[in-house]
């Protein structure tokens, strides 16, 4: 297994394969998958012979289809906060990060070809074409600095913090 490690920066002066993306961007795939969701729990109802009842079982059931948890784990120092996140079948390519201030973004989305698949799978625990995970970290950081790490399917991300700001008092002189 290779690894494979960039320096993440904006969108506009990317330089390595790993996407930084803009929330827009990452919404606008939200909505796409949102749709894709919808349209699987639609054809597991039609399946079931169109039983009310069962919609969020329905929906749950497309959406573990579909969708893969990002397993991870959040690590802070004193000068970096770490997360490493389980992207298992996903290369470098395939991935997008996101980072704004406190709030972190990992999606995915890789297709798989007819060619490298002879069995069709109904199930996978272990491998999805999609994932989405967004969570809120525990300090600011700097993400001009954040470097990124693929190996063995683990995205590790460090993200060095960012100095907080210093308060000062200031006191009005007499006049």
């Amino acid at each position: 297994m290779r690894e494979e490690s960039t320096q993440l920066q904006p969108a506009s002066r990317q330089t390595g394969p790993l996407k930084f993306t803009s929330f827009n961007e990452i919404f606008r795939d939200m909505q796409q998958t949102f749709d894709s969701i919808a349209r699987r729990a639609y054809e597991i109802f039609e399946g079931n012979g169109r039983q009310f009842g069962r919609d969020l079982e329905d929906w749950f059931h497309a959406e573990g289809e579909l969708l893969h948890p990002v397993n991870l784990e959040l690590r802070e120092s004193d000068n970096n906060v770490i997360v490493r996140a389980e992207v298992p079948g996903f290369e470098v390519k395939d991935l997008e990060v996101g980072i704004d201030g406190r709030q972190l973004t990992i999606a995915g989305k890789h297709e798989t070809s007819k060619e490298e698949e002879k069995e069709k799978v109904l199930y996978s625990e272990r491998r999805s074409n999609q994932l989405y995970r967004c969570l809120e970290l525990p300090a600011e950081v700097d993400s001009e600095k954040t470097t990124a790490t693929l190996k063995g399917g683990i995205l590790e991300l460090t993200m060095p913090k960012t100095a907080p700001a210093k308060r000062i008092r200031i006191e009005p002189k007499a006049a």
